[in-house]
């Protein structure tokens, strides 16, 4: 039996990620990306975003997929509500990335922007599909505009990282305005 745990904690050491993924209240980890708004090349440098204000960005696993098409269907609709609230809104994969730039057309509604994360930027954020390699795992973050991670959400199923992205922002918003008071 020992012999059979300790084979276990191996196994496992060998399949955790390199990099543990951030967590709220942790410094996002400063990336640039290549990608597509609306089918026009569109590059994206987080440092640069965070300067503008805070920002949305939801990692998801591959273009054209079927979870993929709602989610970023359901972003576009609330675009305009990320954009209210002074956010910079967008979508990250590392899974069919040949695609992004009709993906930006036709499921984002050209409403925001989709870029290409390299395999340093998927390690630093710890979202690695290991059933797929290569493509990236369902996780929204609300960064505030310090850097720092204010929301985390990982969840497969697409239906409820828009609201609650939202909300995190709305409230995020909300303790900025108490602050300052």
């Amino acid at each position: 039996m020992r012999h059979i745990l300790a084979s276990l904690a191996a196994t496992a050491c060998l399949a955790a990620p390199a990099f543990a993924a951030p967590e709220v209240g942790d410094a996002a980890p400063l990336f640039e990306a290549d990608g597509f708004l609306g089918g026009e090349a569109f590059h994206f440098d987080l440092g640069e975003a965070l300067s503008n204000g805070p920002v949305v960005m939801y990692f998801f696993p591959a273009a054209f997929t079927g979870g993929c098409n709602v989610e970023a269907a359901l972003f576009a609709e609330s675009a305009a509500e990320f954009s209210a609230a002074g956010a910079t809104l967008i979508g990250v994969t590392a899974g069919n990335t040949d695609r992004l730039s009709e993906f930006s057309e036709a499921h984002c509604a050209s409403a925001f922007p989709v870029a290409a994360v390299d395999r340093e930027t998927v390690s630093a954020y710890g979202v690695g599909l290991m059933m797929r390699p290569g493509w990236t795992s369902r996780t929204s973050y609300v960064i505030a505009q310090d850097g720092e991670i204010a929301f985390k959400h990982s969840e497969m199923n697409p239906n409820e990282h828009v609201t609650l992205t939202l909300s995190a922002l709305h409230a995020l918003d909300a303790d900025a305005s108490a602050a300052s008071e």
